[in-house]
């Protein structure tokens, strides 16, 4: 799954508009390949007074748009122009190209772009350095994108883009059924999945991302918080077998017993589980608001168009909770002109790009402001709710080695989903594989 909000996930592009299938990559949920660097660092001490041309890394701009951005800054900086470097639409090549760059000590990148559960590796290895929160707009950003930019404590990049993902609910159905809101928490859900199931023979109830892979791991961290529980605390620490977390796992592999969940969920990554709905399989679907538009859409591809409640996804006992996903911009260790790669941070951090760039791309920006903007309001009149779902989202495991403890989770996660193992005992496990991973 590519991780690029400049990039789109390894499958066919989409048209964009509404909130695009651009919006997916990196601003929906990051994938990471199953290794974990180590080693690196060194990087030199950040010296901000040094200005000139610089470059920006990213994965590749789908979108079309981000040159526009970067026109705008060097018509302003003859001095100090950007230029671009285009990544491949690969998350994990991505990673795998920025790691190269640091351990060889290069300076051919200067600001990187980054999924947002890179920053903990990459600050724990000295190949991005701390930036100073009082030269950006951090104050105006959404505090849980923030949030995936710290590391212990400090500052290490500056949110850009983020997303949370929302419950989409058949109206038609549950007017049918005599539902008139859609449900806050699972066992709502399943309840009305029951009462649909009865008078509509071969409707499949709920779908979300259950394959293995790494909307998994952003699956069964919202659910986790959701039951009060969290993978790990701030100080790094594994809870994988905690009551809560357990419980967590335990309402989704019931889903699947009772069938509430299709067993072919087990398949589904984004795009599966989007189009299951779209066909008017499913009764309700977890997934990134770009799907609305494709809901929406009134040409004949869309068997849900007009019938579609958005709410926040469903909870265990809590307050629905979705994974949050996003690009985060930091600044290399080894670059030069640092400086300019500061103030550039910050231009693409203010009000005017950060609403421009949702304009343009649909892709849901950092700001706080965007998400009171009359304009966007009114083009996305589900804005509030994805603003709520962003706030009270979990963050994934901001862990050095996360290529393998994202993999652990998916295994532990899918296992027990598929009804290889029950729930206590893939978290049992999972906590034991997580504290080798963290220990040192």
């Amino acid at each position: 799954m590519s991780t690029s909000t400049h990039s789109l996930p390894r499958r066919s592009l989409l048209a964009a508009g509404g909130l695009g299938a651009s919006a997916l990559g990196l601003a929906a949920c990051g994938g990471s390949d199953d290794s974990s660097s180590s080693g690196g660092g060194g990087g030199a001490t950040a010296n901000f007074d040094e200005r000139g041309p610089i470059t920006f890394a990213t994965g590749k701009d789908t979108s079309g748009v981000l040159k526009e951005f970067l026109e705008r800054w060097n018509k302003d900086h003859e001095d100090e122009k950007v230029t671009l470097v285009e990544l491949p639409e690969s998350a994990d090549d991505q990673r795998s190209q920025f790691i190269n760059n640091a351990q060889a000590k290069s300076d051919a990148y200067s600001v990187l772009g980054l999924d947002v559960v890179w920053t903990a590796e990459f600050a724990a290895n000295q190949w991005v350095v701390e930036l100073p929160k009082d030269k950006l707009p951090i104050d105006a950003m959404i505090p849980a994108t923030v949030e995936t930019a710290t590391y212990f404590g400090k500052l290490y990049a500056m949110p850009f883009a983020t997303n949370g993902q929302l419950l989409f609910s058949r109206k038609d159905l549950l007017e049918d059924a005599g539902v008139s809101e859609p449900p806050a928490t699972y066992d709502e859900m399943y309840q009305i999945i029951e009462k649909v199931q009865g008078s509509n023979e071969g409707m499949n109830g709920f779908g979300g991302q259950f394959s293995k892979y790494e909307g998994l791991t952003c699956q069964i961290s919202g659910v986790v918080k959701s039951a009060g529980g969290e993978l790990f605390d701030k100080d790094g620490k594994p809870h994988a077998d905690s009551k809560e977390a357990v419980e967590g796992l335990q309402v989704l592999r019931d889903g699947f017993d009772k069938k509430y969940i299709p067993q072919e969920a087990l398949t589904y990554k984004e795009e599966e589980s989007r189009q299951a709905f779209q066909d008017g399989k499913l009764v309700f679907l977890q997934n990134w608001p770009y799907v609305y538009e494709k809901f929406e859409a009134d040409d004949g591809s869309s068997k849900v168009n007009g019938k579609v409640l958005v709410s926040l996804v469903p909870a265990v006992t809590g307050e629905g909770t979705s994974t949050v996903g996003g690009l985060n911009y930091a600044i290399s260790a080894f670059a030069k002109n640092m400086g300019t790669a500061l103030d550039f941070i910050a231009f693409m951090g203010a009000p005017e790009q950060q609403k421009a760039w949702f304009e343009q791309t649909s892709n849901p920006t950092a700001s706080k402001a965007v998400f009171e903007d009359a304009d966007l309001k009114k083009k996305y009149p589900f804005l509030a709710t994805l603003k709520d779902s962003i706030d009270k989202g979990a963050v994934r495991p901001q862990v050095v080695k996360y290529g393998e403890v994202t993999q652990a989770i998916q295994e532990a996660a899918y296992g027990c989903l598929s009804g290889d193992t029950d729930a206590k005992a893939a978290m049992s496990d999972l906590q034991k594989q997580l504290t080798d991973l963290t220990k040192g």
